[in-house]
């Protein structure tokens, strides 16, 4: 993750700067992506070893304008969360609350109900096959969540816990996506990508014609490619903070 620089830092006096600033700016590029749905979707990101106390956007607010100093610090260990004057979406506690809880590794988590993204989970069959190079970065790396029974609340949340494993993107049928990563660059690279695969799936659907597959070699070798290709994510990520920078360094604050 990218860096504040010390004089920001100095004057915010925040706490967890650096990880608040990289998670603001992927809430402000998830929303200049049009990958978010109203104020409805929540990412998180992990600030302590065991993973458990971690930082989360506040409820109501759009993520178009939300500001490094405003995520809210919250521990998946706190029974007493729900009753503060400040707290988080109910659903967005019980999901991100209980991964953060329960699967360590889950450092970063963010979930959408991007346009493409969702379509793929309402198919009958919801699997990406390897018809574009971006497809393949996800060969074999999608946890598919098949047991919807409403809103991510108790049982549901504590489910999808159980599905994340080791894959960076769970598809969540009927409802949408959840990239898991260890930093928020890569996984909102990941992010960023599955979306664009699903787009150019999608659309290749509405053809009518046939879709060219590669085979399962090509698609693992290209996958492996992807995550052997030096800084992609972390470069990626640091153009996004310094497009924002020149626009309005205001959302770091």
């Amino acid at each position: 993750m990218a860096s504040a620089t010390p004089s920001l830092l100095d004057r915010t006096g925040m706490d967890f700067a650096d990880e608040r600033i990289a998670l603001a700016c992927a809430f402000r590029w998830t929303a200049r992506l049009d990958m978010h749905e109203s104020v409805a979707n929540h990412f998180s990101l992990a600030v302590n070893d065991a993973g458990t106390k971690f930082l989360m956007n506040p409820r109501g607010r759009h993520f178009s304008s939300i500001r490094a100093s405003e995520l809210l610090l919250l521990d998946a260990e706190d029974e007493a969360a729900m009753e503060r004057p400040d707290a988080p979406d109910p659903t967005a506690w019980a999901l991100h609350g209980s991964i953060h809880r329960r699967v360590p590794h889950a450092r970063c988590i963010l979930h959408v109900h991007s346009r493409n993204a969702v379509v793929l989970a309402c198919l009958a069959d919801p699997t990406l096959p390897p018809i574009d190079i971006n497809a393949m970065r996800f060969w074999q790396r999608v946890s598919i969540d098949d047991g919807f029974d409403g809103m991510a609340l108790d049982d549901e949340a504590e489910r999808i816990a159980e599905r994340v494993g080791d894959k960076p993107i769970v598809l969540m049928r009927n409802h949408g996506v959840m990239a898991v990563g260890e930093t928020v660059a890569r996984t909102f690279d990941d992010l960023y990508y599955f979306e664009r695969a699903c787009s150019t799936y999608i659309e290749a659907l509405q053809t009518g014609r046939e879709l060219h597959i590669v085979p399962g070699e090509v698609a693992a070798k290209t996958a492996q490619q992807w995550r052997d290709y030096p800084d992609l994510s972390e470069n990626h990520f640091r153009e996004l903070q310094e497009i924002l920078d020149r626009e309005d360094p205001s959302w770091r604050s």
